[in-house]
């Protein structure tokens, strides 16, 4: 049989090796220190780094495509795991330090909290980057109702980087980009995650809910 062969415009969502960037050098020179930082929080989990590298390299061409600020994108991406090495008893205990409240026992929605500790600890060791990173990355498991660009590429980012393996709901993601808007991406790829959770049979942040609905509703207001 044939091997298929696949056009540029099939795999729009993956990063091309030569892409390249015409960052500032004080960007290029922040990137490379928060690279190398992260190479280094990450040491010990290394698939863990591989993931944040791809999702920052996914987060920038996203960026790129969208319109959406690049810089900032690569910066999220590269920070938003930034506690996934932080052992859940202490995550636990930094959230709770953070006053870090979602209305159910921390320990039900552990998986979350990463970003959210991460957002309130790393504006005191980067001060010099901007607020939209910081809540980029604590929205990026669970999603939020006043989702804006940057927050919507790094989402979407997370979920279809190339070391992801491939489902059914990442597929449709990836098979969408740049052929929808942002938002319509995003919205895909955070009802995707719900019927993940939902399917699996894992423990549903009860304010997905309500997220979700708000965000359908200004769906629909956006169409009338």
């Amino acid at each position: 049989m044939a091997k298929k062969t696949v056009s540029v415009s099939d795999e729009l969502w993956r990063p091309r090796e030569n892409e390249k960037v015409d960052y500032e050098p004080w960007q290029r020179l922040t990137l490379m220190r928060l690279e190398s930082d992260t190479r280094t929080q990450l040491a010990s989990r290394q698939k863990r780094l591989d993931h944040s590298l791809s999702v920052a390299k996914t987060a920038e061409h996203l960026a790129v495509l969208y319109g959406v600020n690049p810089f900032l994108a690569r910066a999220a991406g590269l920070l938003h795991d930034w506690d996934k090495v932080v052992p859940k008893d202490e995550l636990l205990e930094r959230a709770r330090y953070f006053g870090i409240d979602l209305g159910v026992p921390l320990e039900s929605v552990e998986p979350l909290l990463h970003g959210m500790v991460a957002a309130r600890e790393l504006p005191d060791r980067y001060p010099h980057l901007p607020r939209e990173i910081w809540h980029a990355i604590a929205c990026h498991t669970s999603a939020a109702e006043d989702m804006g660009p940057l927050d919507m590429v790094l989402f979407v980012a997370d979920g279809i980087e190339p070391l992801r393996r491939d489902s059914p709901g990442i597929a449709q993601t990836r098979s969408l980009v740049g052929k929808v808007s942002l938002e319509d991406l995003f919205w895909n790829a955070f009802v995707g995650g719900l019927v993940y959770v939902l399917e699996t049979g894992r423990y549903l942040y009860p304010r997905a809910i309500d997220i979700y609905n708000s965000l359908a509703l200004a769906r629909q207001r956006r169409r009338v």
